[in-house]
């Protein structure tokens, strides 16, 4: 028996119906569940390794694709924990692996996970991948590396490449797809906590979605929400006190 048989069925054993249900409902019944709620099946996952060991890095590759042939959802996610864990020793090639897992069983819940930890991680440490791969993708007709390529800078903060940012929003900015108009609010509104002052430049003069723009100007209105009111107090108290 592989090591992902025994998984499967050490999980398959704490499995709960009655969770499975609206678990698979919150993800529109793309995906069948065990109904293992993320602190369990963190918990049960990590007895699991404790007792086998991790993968060796020469079997992972061949461990995440079978956990991702593995029809309940919880799979896939332990998946990407797994190589979130052992992200430090990825290589150039494992972007291979990466856009094979962003294009099957695809969904925001995967797809977000590896993007912003695993793509942008690697995309760090091989920066050479980034213009090969951003172009590749937000050109290609699948929504998902596309989404990816908007948010693989999530977590850059002063690192982000605001030029790069920009030009792949202006490939995509027409789409009609909501998890493309969302992902550019949200790669705009993460990058106005390190640049808030380009990003309302940039969507001052930039045709957005109604929705891009709300996502993206959200903790711009928030703070300038706050200083008024924190000028309108300062004024009512003057008012007062003379």
């Amino acid at each position: 028996m592989s090591v992902v048989q025994e998984l499967a069925e050490f999980l398959q054993a704490h499995g709960d119906e009655e969770q499975a249900v609206p678990m698979a409902a919150y993800m529109k019944n793309h995906f069948p569940f065990l109904g293992l709620k993320s602190p369990k099946r963190v918990e049960l996952t990590r007895q699991f390794w404790k007792q086998q060991g991790l993968p060796p890095t020469e079997e992972l590759a061949q461990v995440v694709r079978e956990l991702w042939a593995l029809p309940e959802r919880e799979f896939q996610y332990i998946a990407v924990e797994l190589l979130q864990r052992t992200a430090k020793q990825s290589e150039a090639r494992d972007i291979v692996l990466l856009e094979e897992l962003i294009v099957t069983k695809s969904w925001w819940d995967t797809v977000d996970a590896l993007a912003s930890h695993l793509v942008g991680g690697l995309f760090l440490r091989y920066p050479g991948l980034i213009p090969i791969y951003t172009k590749k993708w937000i050109r290609s007709d699948n929504m998902w590396l596309q989404r990816t390529a908007l948010l693989f800078q999530l977590g850059y903060k002063e690192r982000t490449d605001n030029r790069l940012l920009f030009d792949l929003i202006e490939v995509c900015r027409g789409s009609k797809e909501f998890f493309i108009r969302k992902a550019i609010g949200w790669a705009l509104r993460e990058y106005s906590k390190t640049d808030p002052e380009a990003v309302v430049r940039y969507v001052t003069n930039t045709e957005l979605s109604p929705l891009s723009v709300r996502e993206a100007l959200k903790i711009v209105n928030r703070k300038q929400k706050l200083t008024e009111r924190g000028l309108a107090r300062e004024l009512e108290s003057r008012t007062m006190s003379t």
